[in-house]
């Protein structure tokens, strides 16, 4: 085996290892993690991030400066199945975010193709919103780079004046947040955690933070937007049922959150916790410090476990 292919095969083999201690970490902290946005998309990418991350910046570079260039190795059984397993890790989260984005692009498209422009500055919005000739009460924002709102003939119908400036203030709070680009990044998190209970749960808690964050950002927008947002939410769910778990990267106004708790937070005017977005990148750049200051220590270690494992392997 060449010094590359067998590089490669080791860098593979370390990030399932890595992956599946972390996801496992992140299984088990899934109950226990702050319900914030941040806190919850941080959870659940961190094994992912991580494990490719140690892959990338840890084992390469041992790798690269220790390991002599004209010795040949023989193929390892054990080796190469870990190796496969963590390249059916990194296709499966690939495979898993192009259907995604995929599936959000196709609906896009079928909604712009039967759809009419509404007016620029729609409700106070900068984001291009479109008029949908559909009786269900729908808005949605779609897109990662270029977000595009989407409205229905129904919802303009049963709001009023306030409510829709104030869903529409909801989905500007989703766009502010890029809460589409973090529900396709966890669609394309390549972990084990994705296979485990856990993942779901962590989504589904993310999602409900996510919305409450939508709610907080509209109700902030302006005075009495708080009550006439609660008051669009009840109009909306009485004329259609919940909406399940969405796996594209869409942002709809009545998603799979839990609905009466996000009204209860508006009418009683429940304080929303200071946001927290800065708190898991400190921890990382933390990390990442203290990781820099051992790091060659760090990388001859491995390099010396790999050599260890290897020889121990079958």
């Amino acid at each position: 085996m060449s010094f590359l292919m067998r590089g490669a095969t080791l860098a593979l083999a370390w990030f399932l290892v890595v992956n599946v201690v972390l996801s496992l970490a992140a299984a088990a902290l899934a109950r226990v993690t702050p319900r914030s946005p941040g806190w919850l998309l941080a959870m659940r990418l961190f094994p992912a991030v991580a494990s490719a991350g140690f892959a990338a910046l840890v084992f390469v570079p041992s790798y690269w400066q220790f390991e002599p260039r004209e010795t040949a190795e023989g193929f390892d059984l054990t080796l190469m199945t870990f190796a496969s397993l963590g390249l059916f890790l990194l296709a499966a989260g690939c495979v898993r975010g192009v259907v995604s984005w995929r599936l959000a692009r196709r609906r896009a498209r079928l909604w712009t193709e039967t759809s009419t422009p509404l007016p620029p500055g729609f409700m106070g919005s900068t984001i291009p919103a479109f008029r949908i000739e559909a009786d269900a009460p729908l808005m949605a924002l779609v897109g990662l780079a270029r977000p595009r709102l989407f409205v229905t003939r129904g919802l303009l119908d049963v709001l009023t004046h306030d409510e829709l400036a104030a869903a529409v203030a909801h989905e500007v709070g989703h766009h502010r947040a890029r809460d589409n680009v973090k529900r396709l990044a966890m669609r394309c998190a390549a972990d084990v955690l994705s296979f485990l209970p856990a993942s779901r749960r962590l989504e589904q808690q993310w999602t409900a933070a996510a919305e409450h964050a939508a709610d907080a950002a509209a109700a902030n927008a302006g005075a009495g937007l708080r009550l006439a947002l609660a008051s669009a939410l009840v109009k909306v769910a009485q004329l259609m049922p919940p909406a399940g778990p969405s796996r594209e990267p869409i942002s709809a106004l009545v998603g799979a959150a839990a609905l009466a708790a996000r009204i209860e937070r508006l009418v009683e005017d429940v304080e929303d916790q200071p946001s927290d977005v800065f708190r898991p990148a400190a921890g990382a750049i933390a990390a990442l410090a203290a990781m820099a200051v051992a790091y060659a220590p760090i990388v001859q270690t491995v390099h010396r476990v790999t050599e260890l494992l290897v020889h121990s392997l079958p």
